[in-house]
């Protein structure tokens, strides 16, 4: 029963204009995942799963991911402009759950999180930003109260944005992990940074992992 991750699998689009990493990266993802992960195994995606603008459209993407070994845990990512209501969508597959504003159990864990969103202070901060952030700070502390709520004292949290801006300051998503203490906090999105620029939180971006999940747990 181990716990895996992985972000940005970017379903659905032909990548190979990013990089020759992306070359068939969707075969790369089944054939490496499937050598790694375990049905009886969980596996967080934390956003950016398809480029499809409508669910109908993503059903093929998120077929392929019902298809593959394991649980899978989704949020989104600022690309899934497909994600529909998330009652819907629970009820679509059985090996896949949808976070948002609730959290799913692994183990004694509580698996919360959200999107996440550009923290204030980075240099792409704008004051549209500012809206779509704190929203997103309030369904990860969401999360992370119902599982409370419910009992957890030990959690893992994801998010598709690191939680902190590019000059690493703190930020609500950095406060609601020095509260929790989750014992894991992953994120994905960027693509060409190292992951110890932003320890202690985990890059999982899937061309940063060479579109294998990473073992957490």
């Amino acid at each position: 029963m181990a716990l895996f991750a992985v972000s940005d699998l970017h379903l659905g689009k032909n990548m190979d204009v990013f990089g020759a990493q992306w070359e068939h990266h969707q075969i790369k993802i089944a054939e490496n995942w499937q050598k790694t992960v375990k049905d009886s195994d969980t596996v967080i995606i934390s956003g950016d799963v398809s480029w499809a603008k409508r669910l109908d459209d993503a059903l093929p993407d998120l077929e392929f991911i019902n298809s593959l070994p394991g649980n899978k845990v989704i949020h989104s990512g600022n690309h899934d402009y497909w994600w529909d209501s998330t009652q819907k969508l629970n009820s679509l597959f059985k090996s896949i759950f949808f976070l948002k504003n609730n959290y799913f159990v692994y183990m004694d864990y509580a698996i919360c999180g959200s999107r996440g969103w550009i923290c204030p202070g980075d240099t792409r901060f704008t004051p549209s930003d500012e809206k779509v952030y704190r929203r997103e700070l309030k369904r990860a502390e969401r999360s992370f109260e119902k599982a409370v709520c419910d009992g957890y004292r030990k959690f893992i949290l994801s998010l598709h944005f690191p939680p902190v801006n590019d000059k690493l300051e703190r930020s609500g998503f950095s406060e609601l992990i020095a509260k929790y203490k989750p014992g894991i906090t992953i994120y994905g999105h960027l693509h060409s940074v190292s992951e110890e620029a932003l320890l202690p939180y985990k890059l999982v971006s899937a061309d940063y992992l060479d579109f294998t999940p990473c073992r957490l747990i």
